[in-house]
Formats: C-alpha cells, structure tokens, sequence
C-alpha cells in the first residue's frame, strides 16, 4: 500500500502527477512511505508526517483563544464598562473595533514577516504582544484610566495581526492532505472558542454592582491579571513548542515548495498574482462581508440582547452562537478532508447562514428566548462554520502562493467589512431597532450568495497532491459545476 509519484509534465510553473498507483488515492499512505519526486532533482523527498504537528496546532489554537477572549471581553459587558469608565457605549464599542482597525494597515507587514522570517517568530510576536496587552491592561483598573486599557487593547490587535493569518500555514505546512482541512478548522476553533468564553465569562466574573463602583474594579481586576498570568505561560509554550516547519515535508504539494529556491519568491509578485486572480478576488469579497457580519453581530450582540431580554442572556445567547460554529467548523472541516467539495460546501453554507440570519432577526423581539437560543445556534453553526471553509478553499484556488499572504488578505477584507458593518448596524440599532441592523446584514449576505456562485473552482493544490492530470480535472470540474447549478437553484428556491 504505498504510492509513487512522478512528475510528467512541466508547464509554466505547474507541476503534472502522473499516478502509478491508483489505490494509493484511496488508502491512508503510512507517512514514512510518502515519497515526492521535485522536478529537475534525480532523488525521491520524502514525505512524513510527525507527532509534533499536535503540539504546535494546540499551543497556536490557545494563545489564538487568549487574543479573542480579550477582543470580546469589554463589549460583551458594555454597560458595565461604559459605568465603570463613565465613557458612551460608543466608546466601549471602539475597544471591539480597533480589532478591525489594527489589521488592515499592519496585514502586509505582517504577511511579509510570515513568508520572510518564517512560522516560529510571527508566532512569538503573535503571543508575546498578546502578553504584553493582557498586562497593560491590569494597570488600567481605575475609572480615570480609559486611555490605558484603549493602549492595552491595541497592543492586543497588533497581536491578532500576528494570529489570524497563521491556521492555513500551520495546517499545511505540518498536517497531511487527508487532514489539512480539519486542522484548519481546529486552528479557527481556537479563536472561535476563546470568543466564546468571552461570551461566557465576563459576565459572570465581573457582574454589575452599579451600587459600588470600588467592587466592580475588583472584579474587572481578577478578570484582566487571570488572562495576564495564562498569556504569559502561553508565549512560554510558543518559545519552547512552536517551530518554522517539520524535517520532511507533510505532503506532495509542500514538497514541490520547498524545491522552489528562496531567492526566486517576491512577496510583492505574490500580491499581484493574488489580485490577478479573479476568482480569489470573488472570495475575498463574499468572505469579507460573511466574516464582517459575524464581527459586526458579536460586537453589537450585548445591545442587542438588553433592548430585548436581561443582560445575562446576552452571554448565555452569545456562547450559544459560538460553540455551534465551533461544531459547524469541525464538522466542515472534516466534510471537505473526506469531499474535497470546496465551493459547493463554501455555497451551501453560505445560503443556510442567510437563513439562519434571517431566523434570527425576526424571532429576536418575539419575547421566546428559547427561540432566541435556538435561531443563535442554527446561525453560528454556519456563519462562523463559514471560516475555515473560506481560508481553506483561498488556499487551493491560490496554491502555490503563499497561505499566509492569502489568508492575510481574507482576513483584511473581513476587518474592513467589519468596521463598516459594526458602525452602520450600530446606528441603526440605536437610532431604530435591532431589526433594522439585522435586515441590512441580511441583505449583504444575499449579495455574498451571488458572488460565491461566480467563484470558478480549481483545487490546485490538491491537485498536485493527487497527481490528476488536466483533462481529468476539467471533466471533474465540468460535473461538480453542473451539480453546483442543481443544488444552488434548489436551495435558492427554498429561500
């Protein structure tokens, strides 16, 4: 049961795999059998895949949660905060916006450092500012010290420049092509779930003792030097776990980069061939406005929740959304390692996230919080089950570009849509109801259904892992947009 690979063709750049042993795609290869033949090169690189893959993917996946937590954890308690600090809500809200704010200049910089410097020192900057953040703001537990914790939050969104971009990297560079797209997902879920704790715990460490401004301090002191002491050991884990990539590469397609000569890659040809990529540029859109929305959403959801119901569901609903895009995630990432089915999952999901928004806004004010509880699962199952698929399916339709530049570029889009997203329903919500911010949403995720449809799929990277040559991939490609055609009119007509 092993599998050879040699390279028949090459063609512009693009590496052709004839294959010589067809079970081999339909087997699990044992690792140290993997053998991948690099052009020009009369000896076989082998390929394995090494227990420490687990390790690094755990160790990102929990300085990741820190750096969400901490994204989340003013807004989902704003009229606290906005009493503590005697600021506007408004303001509070900009302690959940610079987020989005930081990441779009800061992107390039940080995309480069990644392609330049490698895996290991993006991700200690990643953790270390994280750190740093974390314990600016313990010094900021006083009513008149609202610039402080503004200085400590945006030391933290300079962290997340250095998080976000990195699950693509990690999962292709360490993890095999059977499990590329679940450790991707696994990489998201960390994030996902330090939102959701953000969600979770606030609340409950800091509740509102309006009556004594001196315990409230307390509280929010407890919160801030708890998540100081664990970003702390987290940057310790990064220093000693986290390295550039394994000894062998993981996969056929890793194998053929590495051959590739350093000096040949230009990071500002990369974003060329990037924006040249008009299907890429399809998905930076569709992912942007999806991805915005669930900022935009999470951001809001506190003022949301208290137009309707008390202050503690907002946590509860909040959670409830979180953990089931956390299960929504997995279970993507799992379908598309079995399917390699990247743009129907991406459009299927897409549609049921626009009904699920749809459910959620109306059964928001029915006073039914059991309805509330339900409509914010059914949506964060696919809004936030979205992510991973968007980063990975950037991945293939880019390959061989880098994965952090791509994923870079996603994420920067996904900022900029927030920021507008969370202005504009903020208004909307303040100055009319919740519904209204919740219909605008409604409306760019329809527009989003339609651009995803237009994303013309090539799976080049898992192509060249699976040596299918061209005429096989058109005939492949010619069937799955047929059934594409069938399953978006069906759903379509359902909405």
């Amino acid at each position: 049961e092993t599998g050879e690979f040699r390279y028949s063709d090459l063609t512009n750049g693009a590496a052709h795999l004839a294959e010589l042993d067809s079970k081999a795609l339909e087997q699990e290869i044992p690792p140290d059998e993997k053998q991948a033949m690099l052009p020009g090169d009369e000896k076989c690189i082998e390929t394995k895949l090494f227990w420490r893959r687990f390790a690094v993917l755990a160790v990102f996946s929990l300085y990741s949660l820190v750096n969400a937590f901490q994204w989340i954890q003013y807004s989902i308690i704003t009229n606290i905060f906005a009493h503590f600090y005697n600021v506007s809500s408004d303001k509070i809200d900009w302690l959940s916006i610079v987020y989005m704010v930081a990441y779009v200049p800061l992107i390039f910089p940080a995309t480069w450092l990644l392609d330049k410097k490698g895996l290991k020192l993006t991700a200690l900057m990643g953790a270390g500012l994280n750190c740093v953040g974390a314990w600016v703001k313990c010094a900021s537990v006083r009513p008149d010290l609202f610039g402080v914790t503004m200085t400590g939050q945006i030391i933290c969104s300079v962290a997340q420049v250095f998080i976000l971009g990195l699950p693509s990297r990690i999962a292709s560079v360490w993890f095999g092509p059977k499990e590329v797209s679940t450790a991707c997902a696994t990489a998201v879920l960390g994030n996902q779930l330090g939102v959701a704790i953000g969600f979770l715990l606030p609340p409950v460490l800091v509740p509102n003792t309006v009556e004594d401004i001196k315990l409230m301090g307390h509280n929010i002191s407890v919160m801030f030097y708890g998540t100081a002491v664990v970003s702390t050991a987290l940057f310790i884990l990064t220093v000693i776990v986290m390295e550039d990539r394994p000894p062998l590469p993981p996969s056929q397609a890793q194998a053929v980069l590495l051959d590739c000569a350093p000096e040949d890659y230009s990071y500002r040809q990369s974003i060329i061939n990037l924006f040249k990529n008009k299907p890429f540029i399809l998905l930076l859109i569709s992912y942007g406005v999806m991805t915005g929305s669930f900022y935009s959403v999470s951001t809001l959801l506190n003022q949301m929740i208290m137009a309707c119901y008390e202050e503690l569901n907002a946590g509860r609903i909040g959670l409830t959304l979180v953990v089931a895009g956390m299960v929504g995630s997995i279970i993507c990432g799992l379908w598309l390692d079995h399917t390699k089915t990247y743009k129907m999952t991406t459009l299927i999901v897409y549609i049921l996230s626009f009904i699920g928004m749809v459910l959620f806004s109306f059964t928001l004010n029915l006073n039914r919080i059991y309805l509330v509880f339900f409509t914010a699962g059914v949506l964060g199952f696919f809004m936030t089950g979205y992510l991973p698929l968007g980063f990975e399916f950037g991945v293939e339709i880019t390959y061989p570009e880098s994965e952090g530049t791509s994923s870079g570029l996603l994420n920067a889009f996904a900022q900029i849509f927030g920021i507008l997203f969370t202005l504009i329903q903020g208004k909307l919500t303040t100055n009319y109801r919740p519904l209204a911010g919740n219909l605008f949403l409604c409306v760019w995720i329809f527009l989003g259904i339609f651009l995803t449809a237009l994303i013309k799929s090539e799976l080049k990277r898992n192509n060249v892992n699976m040596g299918i040559d061209s005429k096989t991939l058109q005939a492949v490609s010619h069937v799955l947009s047929f059934s594409l055609r069938e399953i978006f009119s069906f759903l379509f007509s359902f909405c």
